[in-house]
């Protein structure tokens, strides 16, 4: 049938079963602004302060759901305030489609008012990058790239549309096309039409040759990386460690992908990684990473890491394979499918002597006393009084770190941090979209006073959804990850990094509509969290921190994984 260009658009969102956009209108983009009034009904629209916060709240909408996020801008600078996103998004592998549109066909490469190249722009952080020039090819793209962000290792797609391709009065041929769940391929999105994308089949002596592998190993130790929660394949992980036997290292992406509170777990891996995972992987013989890219956050020092094993990496991108870290023997394939079928054929372990090494090297969870807050009481507050099930998005630091650290994540999509890219003002964007994606839970948005100060202006966001977000600032200052490094490398020179300014973060709070609270000491924390948690709306608690606080324990870059600059206790 005939329909025009941008009812097409809305169509085939509708198609992929899109409910949510999270975006921010201009003049090249009001064509499709003024068909989405149409499809108020059927297309909820999210409108941000900042093209930069729906980029993140898209993402955050994608990484909590397990959908595909959708965000809109418009030409020039709009487009270029998503960049850090799309970035962001490609980094996690996150599946988000942003959606943009430049100036006319006959404007195009004269440096028209709020022209840029958007394509070429992200090109190398998007899994495809679409330029529209024919209103017919509308349905032909956007199928297309929502197959292309959700299949295979999911990622970032943009498609930017001109300008006269959205004319209303355009006409195109279009066919209402669904999609369906395909679980005989890994559980991902397949269309019924002219765009099939299907993970690749893992190979079955592969597998049989890890079964036997893992039947030579002695003290064999796991690795859950973010593509056992891009994957959702937090079931088969699971079963695949208890039948094995063998501790659980996690990364920061892998958070949410084993539990987190599960006997076998010994923490985070890497620079900051616990003393029970960094020692295991100096120690086992052999190290099975199974999502996990080994970036340099985790193998500081690739010479040396996990110097007495036979690695083995499973993953989904055969360009990740031997990238970092050269392995012994791999598996491409999605998480899932390869870890059902080791599970097929995998025996029940024990591996008594091997965790009587390894699990009592972790170190106690409980707060020290202190008269004065400190982030460990923090964070023991939010685990003990908050719901379980709640969703934390976090920005980028010291506070990211001991977030990690001291709580909890049970299940894919509850944490939401930016591993990859580290994005400060990546949470409160993220916390939004997470939020709406999951009205049900409550959503918790850990950042650092020098992260809140770049995207706080979301808080008008906050308030207009009437989201009941709560944003705990860990306010010690600084710029605490960068002071602390200063500290420990770069001889006291604290150079550019006390943040000795405003706002008042406080009186910032009640400036949007929201409650505002401020915690110097356990009690007072106590009752801020009790407080924001019932008050039905936005809240902001402001946590008074020492500025000396660190993250412990401390691994320096490139060094081998047990050579601490700190250690967990408190001596250096």
């Amino acid at each position: 049938m005939k329909i025009k260009a941008p009812a097409a658009i809305m169509e085939c969102l509708l198609e992929q079963e899109v409910d949510t956009v999270f975006g921010y209108p201009g003049g090249t983009i009001l064509n499709l602004y003024d068909e989405l009034y149409r499809y108020r009904g059927k297309i909820r629209h999210v409108l941000t302060a900042h093209e930069q916060g729906a980029a993140h709240a898209a993402d955050g909408y994608a990484r909590s759901t397990g959908k595909v996020g959708v965000c809109f801008a418009t030409s020039g600078p709009g487009a270029t305030n998503l960049v850090t996103g799309i970035a962001t998004a490609c980094l996690d592998s996150s599946p988000v489609v942003f959606i943009t549109c430049n100036v006319g066909e006959n404007l195009l490469g004269k440096d028209a008012f709020q022209e840029v190249d958007s394509t070429g722009i992200a090109m190398p952080i998007t899994k495809a990058a679409f330029l529209v020039r024919d209103p017919q090819t509308i349905p032909d793209v956007m199928r297309q790239a929502f197959a292309v962000a959700a299949n295979g290792r999911p990622g970032p797609v943009l498609i930017d549309f001109l300008k006269n391709v959205t004319d209303p009065r355009q006409e195109i041929d279009y066919e209402f096309t669904p999609w369906r769940e395909n679980r005989a391929s890994g559980g991902v999105r397949e269309l019924n039409s002219a765009h099939p994308l299907k993970n690749p089949g893992p190979d079955p002596q592969d597998v049989e040759t890890l079964l036997e592998m893992i039947g030579q190993s002695e003290r064999p130790l796991l690795i859950c990386g973010g593509g056992v929660v891009r994957g959702r394949a937090d079931r088969a992980f699971r079963t695949f460690a208890e039948r094995l036997d063998a501790p659980v290292a996690i990364t920061v992406m892998g958070g949410g992908g084993f539990p987190g509170s599960h006997p076998l777990t010994t923490g985070m891996i890497g620079m900051h990684g616990s003393k029970a995972s960094n020692v295991a992987c100096d120690e086992c013989d052999l190290l099975i990473a199974v999502g996990c890219r080994f970036s340099d956050r985790v193998a500081l020092d690739p010479r040396s890491f996990a110097r007495q094993a036979k690695i083995v990496q499973i993953d989904i991108d055969r360009a990740e394979i031997d990238k970092n870290v050269l392995t012994d023997h791999h598996i491409i394939g999605s998480a899932r499918k390869v870890l059902e079928m080791l599970n097929a054929g995998l025996p029940q372990y024990s591996r008594s002597g091997w965790k009587d090494r390894i699990l009592p090297l972790r170190a106690p969870s409980v707060a020290e006393d202190s008269p004065r807050l400190t982030p460990q009481q923090v964070l023991e507050t939010i685990r003990l009084r908050a719901p379980k099930d709640a969703i934390v998005a976090t920005d980028v630091g010291q506070h990211q770190m001991w977030s990690i650290k001291y709580l909890h994540f049970d299940y894919p999509g509850q944490l939401l941090t930016s591993g990859g890219f580290g994005t400060m003002g990546f949470g409160l964007g993220a916390a939004i979209g997470a939020q709406m994606g999951n009205p049900d839970k409550r959503v918790l948005h850990m950042t650092g006073d020098g992260c809140f100060r770049m995207n706080c202006h979301e808080l008008c966001t906050v308030e207009r959804y009437g989201l009941p977000i709560v944003t705990v600032v860990f306010n010690n200052g600084t710029l605490g990850m960068v002071r602390q490094w200063q500290n420990l490398i770069y001889g006291q020179r604290f150079s550019e990094t006390t943040l000795d300014r405003g706002p008042d973060f406080v009186k910032l709070a009640e400036a949007y509509g929201l409650r505002g609270f401020r915690a110097s000491t356990r009690a007072e924390m106590e009752a801020a969290l009790d407080q924001a948690l019932s008050c039905g709306a936005g809240a902001v608690i402001d946590c008074v921190l020492d500025i000396d606080e660190v993250v412990r324990p401390m691994v320096a870059a490139g060094s081998p994984i047990t050579d601490f600059l700190l250690d967990e206790g408190g001596s250096l």
